[in-house]
Formats: structure tokens, sequence, C-alpha cells
């Protein structure tokens, strides 16, 4: 009988370390493959910031720049969430940045051509869950700043819209901590939005709510 690859069962949990901080979960993390994105992807792209910040930021998934870099939030809707954190008055000492899912999902038009981002579907993103659920029970954050609406189904149910509840602070049960979260579109939304400027201003405010909660 043929055995199974690991990432047939999709679930990143047996790859997990049981103990160890940050420094350990991301060299756990390097080798995962709970899931097929590893194949094409260039690397694991996990969180970066301090186990003592006060607010985590999760998106949706590294871009192409995250993936060759092995960073989180380098490229272009970084440099514009970048920008946004200051003008709203959140210390960027105080953040961790993450992704729901950690490996870069693409598509070509034609060999050779630029990666198109593709959205990781709700499996792929619960296979990655216990990254994140690792990452929150490290860090243990003051708020979570949820960034678009795969984030927000990742910690709250595929129920979530980011419409209807972003700029609001919400407290919810989340891999059983009880956690405080402030919705928002995630900066990708803004650099593609028709008017650039009123949605920049909108994602601004909404992190403002986050920084006026922290106090």
């Amino acid at each position: 009988m043929t055995s199974r690859a690991p990432e047939d069962a999709y679930t990143a949990e047996p790859f997990v370390p049981s103990r160890g901080g940050l420094p350990a979960l991301r060299r756990a993390a390097a080798d995962c493959r709970g899931c097929p994105l590893h194949r094409d992807a260039t690397q694991t792209v996990f969180g970066a910031g301090s186990t003592d910040a006060r607010v985590m930021l999760v998106g949706e998934q590294p871009g192409d720049q995250e993936d060759r870099q092995g960073k989180p939030f380098v490229g272009p809707a970084g440099k514009l969430l970048d920008r946004a954190l200051a003008e709203a008055g959140v210390d960027p000492g105080e953040v961790y940045v993450t992704n729901a899912v950690k490996h870069f999902k693409f598509t070509r038009a034609e060999p050779r051509k630029r990666r198109i981002h593709k959205a990781p579907s709700l499996r792929e993103t619960t296979a990655c869950a216990p990254w994140l659920a690792a990452e929150l029970a490290v860090v243990e954050p003051e708020l979570i700043v949820v960034l678009g609406a795969t984030a927000g189904k990742a910690l709250l149910g595929s129920s979530f819209r980011v419409t209807q509840v972003r700029g609001t602070v919400l407290e919810e049960e989340i891999h059983g901590r009880p956690e405080r979260l402030v919705p928002t579109v995630h900066p990708s939304a803004v650099l593609r939005a028709d008017d650039r400027e009123a949605a920049y201003r909108g994602l601004v405010a909404d992190l403002r709510t986050a920084a006026d909660t922290l106090g």
C-alpha cells in the first residue's frame, strides 16, 4: 500500500513543536509540509516581531516579495501598512506581524511569467491554523488587528465579513483564550481600490481605533 504524503492530511499540527518560543516555532515552520502549498513556494514565511508585542497583525498569506525574502509584509502592501500604522499612532516596536497562511499560493498565466497571487482555500487556511494558534499562545497580544477576509475567517469562522465589522472592537474567544480584535481591510485591497486615497484613509481610521483601544 502506498503511504500518504504528510501534506495529504492538511494539518500543520505534527510539525508544531510542543515547547520553545518564537525561534523554535520559526525553525520548525521552515520544514512544514502540512499542506501542498509548500511544494511551489520558495520558503515558509513566518511571523516577525517581539514576543512582547502588544499588537498582532494577521494578514492573509505571503506575496511574491515576501516569498522571495522570507519576511512578512515587505512588498508594496507592507510598505503601505507601515505608513498607515505610523499615521495611526501605532508603535512599530509593539507590533508582531504574521499571516494566516505561511506559504505563497500563486498561479502563472504562462511559464516564466510573473507569479499571480491566488487566495488560499479554507482547507489550506485551516491546515495552517496550528501555527497561528502557536504564535498567539507565545506572544499573547493585547489586541489582534485582522487584515482582510481570509485572516478574519481563519480567526472568527467562515461567516466573517470584514465590511460588516471593520473598525470596531470585537471580543471573542480564539483558540481557548479571550481576545480583543479590530478588523480592517488588507492593505493590498487599498492598492487595488479605484479611490485609493479614500481607501487608505479608511485603513488609517481603523488602525487609529486599534491605537485608541490600546491606550
